[in-house]
């Protein structure tokens, strides 16, 4: 099953119709978070198969490893970690070397309180669902081209342990001399939001411009919305957004589904992939892509941080 959205806005740069499988996103939600991979702890075995995973989704799709291979290597205490980060190269002499991140979170706790005999804390929508819709936001904007600006793709370890991987990154990139013009990160979102006249929230809703441009770009539908519990709980600081705002100080600001109230499963070992919606996914993916795809060529920087 497909879901198909017609895009009709910037036709001169995106003018075609986005097809992402709801079959393709399930089996990828699937196997990240399989028994498996044990809950892919930071360090683990399981973390490494879902990195391999991911690395293979990358080269099949000709996106090159941003450092010399898709690995950025750090250690947290006495304990390897790495995130997986790929680029694809933008296409304008003036532009491609501004960057967008679009990253998540590819890493869980692991062994969870145990139910019914099970301790696996299989993170499926914590954050199996961030890291496919980060993979199908790089397989079809791969697929589509013409991305002026660079697209950094990322997925981090360390959450878990207290943003390691994101600020390992960030920190990097910033002694680099990287041009960041915005950072997108992708946190829970396999679940719907109920009652709701847009489809996913942004953490620090106020602090820039990003929400009322993205939904002009994607022709007026209003794909991101304000969550007033998002403000109350600091969840701004609380996702692998946080690290490239404190570094670079532009838009990053996290996309998410889940607002505490609509998935009871939030570091639990019931959070596995049979209890998220993969049409849902698939219909989000889908509209995220236009709203990238104008950012990644815009003339100017139109996002732009408002406190």
């Amino acid at each position: 099953m497909l879901f198909l959205v017609q895009v009709g806005f910037a036709q001169s740069t995106l003018d075609r119709s986005i097809e992402v499988s709801v079959t393709e996103v399930q089996e990828d939600l699937n196997y990240l978070s399989s028994d498996e991979l044990a809950g892919r702890n930071t360090g683990t075995e399981g973390i490494e198969k879902a990195a391999v995973y991911i690395e293979k989704h990358f080269s099949d799709l000709g996106i090159k490893p941003y450092f010399e291979t898709y690995r950025d290597n750090y250690t947290i205490g006495e304990k390897k970690a790495f995130n997986v980060v790929g680029l694809l190269k933008g296409t304008d002499e003036d532009l491609k070397d501004e960057y967008i991140l679009i990253g998540a979170h590819y890493d869980h706790i692991g062994n969870g309180k145990e139910v019914d005999g099970d301790v696996i804390a299989n993170g499926a929508n914590d954050n199996a669902a961030g890291t496919v819709g980060v993979m199908h936001l790089a397989k079809h904007l791969a697929e589509i081209g013409a991305n002026k600006r660079s697209v950094i793709f990322a997925l981090f370890s360390g959450e878990e342990m207290g943003l390691k991987g994101s600020e390992h990154l960030a920190g990097k990139l910033k002694m680099e001399g990287v041009d960041l013009y915005t950072m997108i990160n992708l946190e829970m979102i396999g679940v719907p939001m109920k009652a709701k006249d847009y489809q996913a929230y942004i953490t620090g809703f106020e602090r820039s411009n990003l929400a009322e441009k993205f939904n002009e770009y994607s022709a007026g539908d209003k794909v991101l919305g304000f969550l007033p519990q998002a403000g109350q709980m600091n969840l701004f600081k609380r996702s692998d957004n946080y690290p490239f705002y404190k570094e670079f100080k532009v838009p990053s600001q996290t996309i998410c589904t889940f607002d505490f109230s609509n998935y009871p499963y939030y570091h639990h070992v019931d959070d596995e992939a049979e209890f998220l919606d993969a049409g849902h996914m698939a219909s989000l993916i889908e509209n995220l892509i236009p709203g990238l795809h104008k950012m990644s060529n815009t003339a100017e920087k139109e996002i732009k941080m408002t406190e």
